[in-house]
């Protein structure tokens, strides 16, 4: 996935992004990344009924969706979250926002004409 410009939102190119964030399990991963800062596998599946393998995946498909990184330490792997893409989530919700708030701002002119 590309880095888009920083000051403009693609909510086309975001679709990924949000198919991540509406996932119960993957949002429940980013939420303990968010919280509890970069993390191993053993730190993110500790108390939890899901296995390293499963959880190994799920961050697989949120590294894909740009939402995590991982870095090698010693024998482990380091998970963290990557806050810029969740910018970039910000950034499209506002830009939609902005087009609901226009249209909505149009509909008002148009009725109390």
């Amino acid at each position: 996935m590309s880095r888009r410009n920083a000051g403009s939102a693609d909510p086309a190119g975001a679709a990924p992004l949000f198919a991540a964030l509406g996932d119960a399990t993957w949002l429940a991963l980013l939420d303990r990344l968010g919280v509890g800062g970069p993390q191993s596998i053993t730190r993110l599946t500790a108390g939890s009924a899901v296995t390293r393998q499963a959880i190994t995946k799920h961050l697989h498909i949120l590294a894909g969706a740009g939402l995590v990184h991982d870095a090698r330490r010693g024998r482990e792997r380091i998970w963290a979250l990557d806050t810029e893409r969740l910018d970039e989530a910000r950034r499209s919700l506002d830009q939609i926002a902005q087009h609901w708030d226009a249209a909505l701002e149009r509909l008002k002119s148009f009725v109390e004409e």
